[in-house]
């Protein structure tokens, strides 16, 4: 019995001395793996409209040197103020800023629809060449059913008008129109979507809120199809006048979502409604019901997952009682059943002042607060950044300060990338750090440093593969009463990571600083 006693005695040291180590290990696995760093992910995107001439080229008679410089100046403003998303308005109405065999030249590009730019370039090549250098997602802004502005020079003998005017209505104000329901027009724009995706190296596609045109482009007249609607009704159809044209958007939406994804699974497909799908949806909100004026069933869209990220134009202040900005982003946020990316539009194109700046900050952060799992923002226009210094500062300062990664995209199709090469080797006072990888489908890089216990980083584009830190960097910090102290802290380890192009992060390879 004594014998057994003992052998039981020890095989309970024995366990227990497992179960310790057991334990050890895990709290070094899990202090591990809070010791690894991440870089904020947020998507920071701002309009760049080509129709009128509103942001880009600024006038139809500049030279193609002086288009190129002025789409620099707005990249660079963007990548200096932490942006990493550009949108591109390429086709304003039934025309062409690329070289397209479906459509004309635009005029806003030349001052004559048809007429290419001279010396030639392709104007979208350059923005997506230059946005990529820079580390800029670039999504191709499209308006797929106006024909023809009222800003937009004569109709020419190349325009849709012209070549299709049993396509096209016009509209009391001057506007001309594509018929949504005709299956020819839906044909058409369809093809000029795909046109794009098959020979352009672009991150996303965009539609706004233009579908059925607003009503008053007709001067509040119902929209004139009469012709395509009696087409129907002799065809059998049983559908109501309004349910019938919003089936005709529904169906034109899902066929786009789909057929990205056969040619380009990769390519994001992003929409802009209108930001209030109906009154009274929520109870307090009230305003225009693009449901039954635009024949835009949005809610329907965001319901079945026809696109990969959602971006209502919220262009209301946060006070705005009918129209608040925080309600508004939570009714749509319910809306959400396939948890796709949700970044609001926002204006910022109000006056130049204290008060308005202060509420593109607060909303920034409502967002992040709101919608935390995948936070950003599309700013409508990108014009109020290159000419409001006051909101360049307090963006590039406070808010963006911090660069980030565009939040991943997790029902796309990804492989994993290598985990790159990394090498430090001290050089005087700091600690040069040299990176490489053989994988080729590198977007960025991200630099993790740490100093005593505080984690940073830096985001590079793909070309760059080195880069210089101090062996010792001043930190703020505060003591118990509150008051600011200034520390140096000894650089203690570094990590490289690489990102690929829909945002999908390597594993990071780390190296302690002796």
């Amino acid at each position: 019995m004594y014998a057994k006693k003992k052998v039981f005695a020890f095989l309970f040291l024995i366990f227990t001395i497992s179960c310790s180590s057991v334990q050890i290990n895990n709290n070094e696995k899990q202090n591990e793996q809070k010791d690894i760093p991440k870089a904020v992910r947020e998507f920071r995107a701002a309009w760049v409209a080509t129709v009128a001439n509103i942001n880009w080229p600024s006038k139809r008679n500049l030279t193609t040197e002086e288009q190129k410089q002025e789409a620099i100046f707005i990249l660079d403003k963007l990548k200096e103020n932490n942006f990493n998303a550009v949108i591109f308005q390429a086709r304003p109405q039934c025309d062409a800023f690329y070289k397209s065999e479906l459509e004309p030249w635009s005029y806003y590009l030349t001052g004559k629809q048809g007429v290419a730019p001279n010396p030639f370039y392709d104007p979208l090549q350059f923005w997506i060449d230059e946005a990529h250098k820079r580390g800029l997602e670039l999504h191709v802004w499209l308006n797929p059913y106006r024909a023809h502005h009222t800003a937009g020079g004569e109709v020419s003998d190349l325009s849709i008008v012209k070549k299709h005017p049993d396509w096209v209505v016009k509209l009391k104000n001057g506007y001309y129109w594509l018929d949504p329901a005709m299956q020819e027009v839906q044909d058409h724009s369809f093809n000029v979507v795909m046109d794009i995706i098959k020979r352009y190296d672009v991150d996303g596609i965009h539609f706004d809120d233009y579908f059925y045109p607003y009503p008053s482009y007709n001067n509040d007249e119902d929209f004139p199809d009469s012709v395509s609607w009696n087409k129907y009704k002799m065809n059998g159809g049983k559908l109501s006048r309004d349910n019938w044209r919003r089936e005709s958007i529904n169906k034109f939406i899902e066929k786009v979502y789909n057929g990205i994804k056969q040619i380009k699974p990769t390519v994001k497909f992003g929409l802009s409604p209108f930001g209030i799908w109906r009154p009274n949806h929520p109870e307090s909100v009230d305003g225009f019901d693009q449901y039954d004026q635009l024949y835009a069933d949005a809610k329907l869209w965001l319901n079945k997952g026809w696109v990969d990220y959602w971006s209502p134009q919220l262009y209301w202040k946060i006070s705005t009682l009918q129209q608040s900005f925080p309600i508004l982003i939570n009714w749509w946020k319910n809306e959400n059943t396939f948890n796709r990316h949700f970044w609001p539009g926002i204006s910022i194109d109000r006056t130049n002042n204290e008060l308005n700046n202060v509420e593109i900050i607060n909303q920034i952060m409502t967002v992040r607060g709101m919608l935390s799992n995948s936070p950003g923002s599309i700013f409508w226009s990108v014009g109020p950044i290159l000419a409001n210094k006051q909101l360049d500062s307090m963006l590039v300062n406070g808010v963006y300060k911090q660069e980030a990664l565009i939040p991943i995209t997790s029902w796309f199709p990804k492989t994993k990338l290598l985990k790159p090469n990394l090498t430090v080797t001290k050089a005087g006072d700091n600690i040069k750090i040299n990176w490489s990888s053989n994988d080729k489908n590198i977007f960025k890089w991200v630099l993790y440093f740490k100093y005593e216990k505080k984690w940073d980083y830096k985001i590079f584009i793909s070309n760059i593969n080195d880069f210089e830190l101090p062996l010792y960097s001043p930190y703020k910090f505060y003591d118990k009463d509150g008051n600011e102290k200034i520390k140096k802290f000894k650089l203690t380890k570094v990590g490289i990571s690489s990102v690929d192009r829909i945002s999908n992060e390597s594993e990071i390879n780390f190296i302690n600083i002796e």
